[in-house]
């Protein structure tokens, strides 16, 4: 324990430390403008300048991704303000210390203005110039018109780049935690470039100050060294502006230095390797290095030329072609010794039965036949992937949760136009497409048959005829609604996540549902779950809910209507039975505009009284219907929706509450997409119109006839 403490009190001294020496550093840096510097110290700190700027090059050239160094605009101040304060404390020693010697402003100033210039002031003049000409013109302000166009780009791209991660996301391509962490790396690479664009303007300042420091440091000291010490011109010359020299000279090649750092980071590509390997992983091209031999050759026979030198490096080009020649046949043997060992592993393991080939923890999955690989493959132009998205987004917005992402496969054991949708490891549709072809749908006013291969639409089970491309302006004059082949695909996929929601919906998307909206109701949630309601039979709720295709999108309300609904008798039918007046407002939005005409279809008050007596025979199990009273009921209902459908309006049934649940059991079961609705269900700011009433057979007369209730259902009935 005590060990414990003393390690935790080390660490936050540690912290502290740490924490204290940027700032402690920063204001070191303002006393250097201010106070004047020993000369050891101006030493020290100019060779602590220079192995920063080293440091700083050397890690940019390391660097994989600029975002990997995401601190450097921040080194590029601090550095820049050393070196100016550097400037500021050198030229106070040189201006006041320069007529005592050479050494007066240190051995660094001292070594860089004779050494470096050979001690004549003239050459080390042009040298400056040229080095702050290759600073300025040249690397700074290419480096800065990059930092300024990459911050420009990256801005803009910022909203693309975010609807590509919502589709991913979506697509289930990528986890929360990964697209959220995605969507930082994007708010980095904006916040980092637009630091570049910025920090590029410390390294073109600094350049610019350091020119116009040695022209004060020489004006001054002649001024000074002919004025106040009594020098001769030639002398002070000589010493003041060597000393210039040296001291602008100390500033400008780290100065130098940081700016091609700059440079490396802004036109750094994103890559897994450093620059060097980057680079030559591309320029060790065999096919590159043998004419650049060539040429060289070439030139070295032209008379006058250093031949011997020319003849060298040719034959240095020529090995480094032989080199990389060698380098791409060893890498051509690995990539083929790598496919055989796959293929004689596969055929070595043929028995072999892996788990990963019996397990498929997909929700939602498309198989296609190798004729359909086409269709999701982008650089075919394949826009079925980009289709499933925008479904899976928008059967989530209709439902009221995440579809899960769909897994799209090749199947061999497939037809090649076949294509085959799954939901858990159950099919629930197939049919074919032809991708090179798209699919004539006829409209009321079709006459003309066009030549093609006549299918039924896997959607709808309409009469259809897959055409050729250059036959759909003939198909469209005759009034053919021309679908493309992904089209068709991704509205069948539509259709059967509508009608197998319920079997998509678990309870972790339900827990999903509820994180959600205790951000925004916590104590709503707390009080219903699981006091009230456990998780599993909210989620049977639900899933009661979507099999009649009630959205579950308003989820407080579902809840508040649970806390007054909830009693010791009430199972997970019951609930959502008492839930639907709520929630079909919901659902028929959602099939009939607001300001149309609801078409209804009700039942006789016979029939309807007949089935009110069977059910409470009964309970509340299912409806038992005499076999010919059902097969006509079902015969009515069936034309009926048909005629609905062709004039494009839903098909609507209305039936008293308490036989609601088992009548649509009842008919859903032989026509899936029937809304069965209760008169309690409508609600009250809709017009309706009876569009038809089912009853009035011959069955109902002889069950109605009968003296004995029990009588009619004596005919062979059928359970539905």
């Amino acid at each position: 324990m005590e060990l414990t403490r003393n390690a935790a009190l080390l660490n936050d001294a540690k912290s502290a430390l740490g924490g204290a020496v940027l700032p402690v550093g920063i204001l070191v840096l303002v006393a250097m403008m201010v106070l004047p510097l020993p000369v050891f110290l101006l030493d020290t700190f100019f060779v602590v300048n220079i192995l920063l700027s080293l440091l700083i090059l050397m890690v940019a050239l390391h660097t994989h991704r600029p975002l990997d160094f995401s601190s450097f605009p921040n080194l590029i101040l601090i550095a820049t303000v050393l070196r100016l304060a550097l400037n500021v404390a050198s030229t106070r020693i040189v201006l006041s210390e320069g007529h005592s010697g050479g050494d007066a402003a240190g051995k660094v100033i001292q070594a860089f203005g004779e050494f470096v210039v050979a001690g004549n002031y003239a050459v080390g003049i042009f040298v400056f110039i040229i080095l702050v000409i290759i600073n300025l013109v040249v690397i700074t302000k290419g480096a800065g018109r990059v930092s300024e166009v990459t911050a420009r780009f990256t801005l803009d791209a910022m909203p693309g780049k975010q609807m590509a991660i919502d589709a991913d996301l979506n697509a289930g391509i990528m986890s929360p935690e990964e697209a959220t962490a995605r969507r930082q790396e994007v708010a980095d690479e904006a916040d980092f470039y637009g630091s570049m664009d910025g920090a590029s303007k410390f390294v073109k300042g600094d350049a610019i100050a350091g020119l116009l420091i040695l022209a004060i440091n020489i004006v001054g000291g002649l001024i000074i060294g002919v004025a106040q010490h009594q020098m001769a011109v030639g002398d002070a010359a000589q010493t003041y502006i060597l000393l210039s020299i040296g001291d602008g000279l100390v500033a400008q090649i780290p100065s130098l230095l940081l700016s091609i750092a700059t440079a490396i980071i802004v036109t750094r590509v994103s890559s897994t390797q450093d620059m060097a390997q980057h680079i030559g992983g591309q320029v060790n091209l065999s096919r590159a290095w043998l004419p650049t031999a060539a040429v060289i050759f070439i030139l070295g026979l032209v008379p006058g030329m250093p031949n011997e030198l020319f003849m060298f490096f040719a034959l240095g080009a020529a090995g480094a072609a032989y080199i990389a020649r060698q380098k791409e046949m060893l890498a051509i043997d690995e990539e083929e010794a790598a496919e055989d060992e796959a293929e004689d592993a596969v055929e070595g393991d043929s028995d072999a039965v892996l788990l990963a080939d019996v397990t498929d923890y997909s929700a939602v999955s498309m198989q296609l036949g190798y004729g359909l690989i086409s269709m999701v493959d982008e650089e075919q132009s394949g826009s079925l992937v980009s289709r499933v998205t925008g479904i899976r987004r928008e059967v989530s917005r209709g439902l009221g949760f995440v579809i899960p992402g769909v897994r799209i496969r090749d199947d061999l054991a497939l037809e090649p136009n076949q294509y085959r949708i799954r939901v858990g490891q159950t099919i629930v549709g197939e049919d074919v497409a032809y991708p090179d072809r798209k699919l004539a749908l006829p409209g009321d006013d079709a006459r003309v048959k066009l030549e093609g291969i006549e299918v039924k639409d896997p959607s709808f089970g309409m009469d259809a005829v897959w055409i050729r491309p250059q036959q759909q302006a003939e198909a469209e004059a005759n009034d053919y609604v021309v679908i493309e082949p992904e089209s068709v695909i991704s509205t069948h996929l539509s259709q059967l996540l509508h009608k197998h929601a319920a079997d998509l919906v678990g309870q972790d998307d339900v827990q999903a549902l509820l994180d959600q909206l205790a951000d925004a109701s916590p104590n709503l949630v707390k009080s219903i779950v699981p006091k009230l309601v456990p998780l599993h039979v909210l989620t049977l709720v639900l899933r009661r809910l979507l099999s009649e295709r009630i959205p579950i999108s308003d989820l407080r309300r579902i809840l508040e209507g649970l806390s007054n609904l909830v009693g010791p008798n009430m199972g997970p039918n019951e609930m959502a039975e008492a839930l639907r007046p709520t929630l079909a407002p919901l659902l028929i939005q959602q099939v009939s505009p607001l300001g149309t005409v609801l078409p209804l279809m009700t039942l006789t008050p016979e029939l309807e009284q007949l089935m009110l007596r069977t059910h409470r025979q009964n309970g509340e199990g299912e409806l038992i219907l005499e076999g010919s009273l059902a097969e006509q009921l079902m015969r009515a209902i069936n034309d009926s929706s048909e005629k609905l459908s062709a004039e494009g309006r839903p098909a609507i049934m209305v039936v008293a509450p308490q036989i609601r649940r088992v009548f649509s059991d009842f008919v859903r079961s032989h026509i899936p997409d029937m809304i069965i609705l209760s008169f309690t269900e409508l609600p009250e700011n809709r017009r309706v119109e009876v569009y038809s009433t089912i009853g009035g057979f011959d069955a109902l007369g002889k069950d109605a006839g009968a003296s004995n209730e029990t009588a009619a259902m004596q005919h062979e009935p059928e359970t539905v």
